[in-house]
């Protein structure tokens, strides 16, 4: 079965990331082992081994009402159950967004958080924070019936009052109307505004999260799935029915939720054509059937702006069906094999390039570093024994010239080693106006102004107004931080320049700050909130309640950005000449051992060899140290750094 193909390429996944941490283990190891750490470094290896640890390919699935979404997750990664896990009949449909993964110290359980949590001023991830916020049921997973049974405490749903519902934002009066319900005295609303599932199924064991979410009302009033949890997923599954096609609330939603929260990328982006089934009695047979559905493949691809190859159709009961029962042929039919080609292939390999690429940024500065300076020991080591061999020692005045000269370059790098804590002092200062510059205090000081006026406006216009204030008044703290980091980093170019001009030392080129990423990140949020506003049902400018938790989903955004930035500038500024301090304390080392040496053969000619012999014995662990760093960096693939 195709199925097993995505299992297996999971598992290589899996099996590659853990190489990848034993790898990075190893160089932490070595690190330490031959006193190349420092604090600043070692934080950045457990930061980058915590996130490796930690990390989950998070697949998202996105359609409107009884498109068939539920029933695909189950028969794409729960057949072997050989039940319908996730609660799929007709007309009963999951009521609130759902993650699916495994939480190895919580054990399996559903957590549910009630709909009236809405009405409180906390975001998702504050309450994710809180499991006794949530109401828990404990699952056993030796029984899928138990488990399917607690599953269906997903469709719950209850009656609120016309008020109470318009409160949570899930009542519009546009809509309602045109079902014919008029001034209603009760509403039906879900039960539940998020629900969390931990069960230590296979796949979700080796780090696969699913996050399933219902329809256009569900991410109309959480903005947080739009603008936070979906731009995290590796890849969105946008899910149609192939016998009605790209309808306006699916495009709706694909424009206002789905292609926002992917920016201009369409990466890690496809579209299931779900129900194909319905097709499957077409009276122009099979190659009707194949022309109807190549036709519908190409309207879809047209009126989305989407390429075909990532537009799937399927037939996700059949393929269900197909699973319990062990029937490849209903299988083939169900086409479900292309879908699972594509998670395997595309979305895998995928992850594994951004993980890569994570890694690259977070610690390619450091072996870069590791590498230059295991060269220059080398290089500097070779070159006293090839002078040592070549000197004629039986002249004491040679001797005692070449102790003359390495007395003055000891006396040249004290002095410059004054300079040097000189010049640093003038850095630590620029340093921390640099990193003030992004203080908490300033950044919640300028929230709370704006948010206050935000909440005296009576119209979302003026809303707007002042959360445009908001965000001009972080670009510009952001604006006056950059003047700072070009100073700093003209002052660490002139220090490096210096000790590499007088001593020749290896050019290692210093890593640079740069807020150029933040400050994009920080209009991104921006354009998405105008997007998400702008495109929104009427519910969105009627209920303060969903305004309110548009803009704090933004706050949110944009302060974790901001305190990124300051995390950055705080590393950068710890480490940023910590290569140039193992320079500096290599290079007093060689003077030194050069100066016992010359003494010793100065007081006994029979020294020389004895000299020479430890030096070349200081020659060969080098070597080795060398070798052993090289080896662990092919190990997780980043050789190309160490050439």
């Amino acid at each position: 079965m195709r199925n097993l193909e995505f299992k297996e390429q999971l598992h290589e996944y899996t099996h590659w990331r853990e190489q990848l941490i034993q790898g990075i283990e190893l160089y932490r190891e070595w690190r330490n082992r031959y006193r190349f750490s420092d604090p600043q470094s070692t934080d950045t290896l457990l930061n980058i081994l915590q996130g490796l640890h930690n990390d989950r390919v998070t697949l998202a699935f996105v359609a409107e009402f009884s498109r068939g979404k539920t029933e695909l997750i189950n028969a794409l990664f729960f057949a072997e159950t050989g039940v319908r896990l996730l609660p799929s009949s007709p007309g009963r449909t999951t009521m609130s967004p759902t993650e699916l993964f495994w939480d190895e110290k919580g054990g399996s359980y559903i957590r549910l958080l009630n709909i009236e949590s809405r009405l409180e001023d906390i975001s998702l991830m504050d309450y994710k924070r809180n499991p006794d916020r949530w109401t828990q049921i404990d699952l056993n997973c030796d029984s899928p019936t138990q488990m399917q049974e607690a599953f269906r405490e997903l469709i719950s749903t209850k009656r609120v009052s016309r008020e109470m519902a318009d409160k949570l934002g899930l009542w519009n009066e546009r809509e309602a109307a045109e079902q014919g319900i008029i001034n209603p005295e009760s509403v039906e609303v879900p039960c539940w505004r998020h629900a969390m599932i931990s069960f230590p199924h296979p796949l979700l064991k080796e780090g696969l999260c699913i996050l399933d979410t219902p329809g256009l009302n569900a991410l109309g009033t959480e903005p947080e799935l739009t603008l936070s949890m979906l731009p995290s997923a590796q890849a969105i599954i946008f899910v149609l029915a192939a016998d009605t096609g790209v309808t306006k609330s699916d495009l709706e939603m694909w424009k206002s939720h789905v292609c926002s929260s992917r920016g201009n990328r369409r990466q890690g982006l496809a579209v299931v054509m779900n129900k194909i089934d319905s097709m499957w009695d077409d009276l122009a047979g099979e190659t009707g059937y194949e022309a109807s559905i190549q036709k519908q493949i190409e309207t879809s691809a047209m009126i989305l702006n989407l390429e075909k190859e990532v537009i799937f159709p399927v037939s996700a009961k059949q393929a269900l069906l197909a699973k319990v029962k062990g029937d490849d042929a209903l299988l083939q039919k169900s086409r479900l094999n292309l879908l699972e080609s594509y998670l395997s292939d595309d979305i895998l390999d995928q992850r594994r390039d951004i993980l890569k690429g994570v890694v690259d940024k977070e610690i390619g500065f450091l072996v870069s570093e590791s590498v230059k300076l295991m060269d220059s020991k080398i290089v500097n080591a070779q070159k006293q024994l090839d002078e040592f061999k070549q000197v004629d020692f039986e002249n004491q005045e040679l001797t005692g010239k070449l102790m003359a000269e390495t007395r003055d370059r000891q006396n040249a790098y004290m002095a410059n080693i004054e300079n040097f804590q000189a010049s640093r002092k003038v850095f630590a200062v620029q340093a921390k106006m640099l990193i003030d510059s992004f203080a908490k205090e300033k950044i919640d000081d300028i929230i709370r102004r704006t948010k206050d006026d935000m909440s005296k406006s009576l119209t979302t216009y003026g809303m707007k107004q002042n959360m445009r204030r908001l965000f001009d008044e972080l670009r510009d703290l952001l604006q006056d931080s950059v003047d700072m980091t070009e100073e700093t980093r003209r002052l660490i170019k002139a220090i490096h320049k210096k000790f590499q001009d007088e001593y020749g030392f290896k050019e290692i080129e210093p890593q640079l700050f740069s807020i150029k990423q933040h400050q994009f990140e920080l209009e991104q949020i921006f354009d998405e909130g105008e997007a998400f506003r702008n495109s929104a049902k009427t519910t969105m400018t009627e209920q303060s309640i969903v305004v309110n938790k548009l803009y704090g989903t933004l706050i949110a955004k944009a302060r974790n950005i901001l305190q990124l930035a300051q995390r950055d500038a705080v590393t950068w500024s710890n480490s940023v000449l910590s290569p140039l301090m193992h320079q500096i304390k290599d290079h007093k080392k060689q003077i030194e051992s050069r100066l016992i040496m010359l003494r010793k053969i100065n007081e006994s000619k029979g020294n020389v060899n004895e000299s020479i012999a430890q030096l070349e014995g200081e020659l060969g662990p080098l070597q080795v140290q060398y070798q052993e760093l090289l080896e662990i960096l092919k190990s997780v693939h980043l050789e190309a750094k160490a050439d």
